[in-house]
């Protein structure tokens, strides 16, 4: 059973990515959350604290998703192309999360702070990426190849086109190996 906190901020992930941010209230959350307003403000003094909670979950999660990054078999390379399609997720929750993160990165006061919570997780996802890949132009290409597969994990649009996510790892593992040979 998860904590009143997690609760609490399960349920302003959930309002953010389905509602949008002018929905959640703390009145929303802390009613979604199945928590009194009281219990939400022991946790999260404010709307801007809440944001706070949701930014210091994005950088745990982000932390725990390079590790499993790190100590994948197949590689960084093919976990981040992996846990970046649509209908995979990262096993520590870190999609939902960022999507959240997204949907305050904008006009809210802590826009900024999203911004650069949201940047650090991209920096840690190509440092982890670099590992594998030294060269820091092909590592970012990576990373920009899974970002377009993460935003049709975002916006629910399927793969086009006749290559899997198989094909398209070892179909770069491939240029990564005849460029590395020079």
């Amino acid at each position: 059973m998860p904590s009143a906190r997690d609760r609490v901020l399960d349920a302003y992930e959930t309002l953010l990515i389905e509602q949008g941010p002018a929905s959640a209230t703390l009145d929303a959350v802390a009613s979604a959350a199945e928590v009194s307003k009281g219990g939400l403000l022991y946790h999260f003094g404010s709307k801007e604290a809440l944001a706070e909670g949701l930014l210091e979950r994005l950088r745990e999660r982000s932390a725990a998703d390079v590790a499993h990054m790190r100590a994948d078999p197949d590689g960084a390379v093919a976990y981040y192309l992996q846990t970046s399609v649509p209908g995979a997720a990262s096993p520590v929750g870190l999609t939902r999360t960022y999507l959240a993160a997204l949907r305050i990165a904008d006009g809210s006061a802590t826009g900024e702070a999203t911004r650069r919570a949201l940047a650090d997780v991209d920096a840690h996802g190509l440092a982890a990426l670099r590992t594998e890949v030294p060269d820091p132009v092909l590592s970012w290409l990576i990373q920009l190849v899974g970002d377009g597969l993460y935003l049709r994990t975002l916006t629910g649009a399927p793969l086009t086109g006749d290559v899997g996510v198989d094909a398209l790892v070892a179909r770069l593992r491939e240029l990564l190996i005849s460029s590395s040979r020079g």
